[in-house]
């Protein structure tokens, strides 16, 4: 297990520098940062070189990489264009997206996974025939329009909730935003545990564990479930990153300034500086939680082994 991990460690390197380079010269060279600091009016020529020198933009794409790269290794992300530190924005947005995103996952895990393991084992059943549709329809909707529905009926039209997320964003409050955020990932949850369920009921391991006289509950939970789960937890580890980053819509809609906000800002002023940074956490994220996906294989199917 340790050779493993040593080995996935030196693997995930060229891939975070080739991920964070692929964004640095997608920020830097398909936009005009100077031009967002300047607003409606083209900067005049002397403002833009005094700019451009200022935030070492008058330097070659490769050069400002490494600069860049290595300053990352220090903790420094740089400077946003309005004077405030990178990492002072991520220290207030990280910490509300992250709860935010627990909301979501717990929504996954509990209903989406309770779901998909009532239709696996009651498959043709209308229970089954019911949750299909219903998931169906949750991925077909855009999730603009789940987050702005019940933004208007929760809390415009009932009052049950406040329709904007105060500054605080406690776990109460992003309840409903969570669930919006996890709406379609649940869904796919659902659909996945449903069909890995109803697969792995014909195996055999679990027609043996029925015939020795098992309980149901223990064939159903320490055998049929601990096996199907895999690539349920596959696609949850890696959802993590997803919903981190692709929070920009749920958190727009109820004025949730976590790190959705931050990227829409800063790709709005074309702050250079903010988008790569937060992207770049983002991506070690999506690494992190591929790592740990990979650990708990070992966990839930005792066969795998890592050398």
């Amino acid at each position: 297990m340790g050779r493993y991990v040593v080995r996935r460690l030196i693997q995930m390197i060229p891939v975070f520098i080739g991920a964070t380079l692929l964004i640095f010269l997608m920020v830097n060279v398909m936009g005009d940062p100077i031009a967002g600091l300047c607003g409606e009016r083209q900067c005049d020529p002397a403002t833009a070189a005094q700019l451009k020198k200022e935030f070492g933009l008058d330097k070659p794409v490769w050069q400002q990489y490494l600069t860049y790269m290595g300053n990352v290794f220090t903790g420094d992300f740089g400077t946003a264009f309005n004077g405030q530190k990178v990492t002072e924005l991520m220290a207030t947005a990280f910490p509300v997206t992250i709860r935010l995103t627990i909301v979501a996952i717990l929504f996954e895990i509990v209903i989406g996974i309770t779901l998909g393991v009532v239709t696996g084992l009651k498959r043709g059943h209308p229970v089954d025939t019911s949750v299909l549709l219903l998931t169906l329809v949750v991925i077909s909707v855009p999730t603009f329009v789940t987050g702005l529905l019940l933004q208007l009926l929760l809390g415009v039209e009932w009052g049950w909730i406040k329709p904007s997320v105060s500054p605080d964003a406690t776990f109460g409050e992003l309840i409903v935003p969570g669930l919006v955020l996890a709406s379609v990932s649940l869904a796919y949850v659902t659909r996945l545990t449903r069909t890995s369920i109803a697969e792995n009921r014909r195996s055999d391991y679990v027609r043996t564990a029925v015939a020795k006289g098992l309980p149901r509950r223990r064939v159903i939970v320490r055998h049929l479930l601990r096996n199907s789960l895999i690539p349920v937890v596959t696609f949850i580890g890696t959802d993590i990153g997803a919903l981190m980053g692709g929070a920009i819509v749920t958190e727009r809609i109820f004025n949730i300034h976590g790190v959705g906000y931050q990227l829409y800002q800063g790709i709005l002023r074309q702050n250079t500086q903010t988008v790569v940074g937060f992207v770049t956490v983002l991506v070690l994220v999506f690494l992190v939680a591929n790592l740990l996906v990979d650990l708990l294989y070992a966990v839930l199917d005792p066969r795998i082994r890592y050398a």
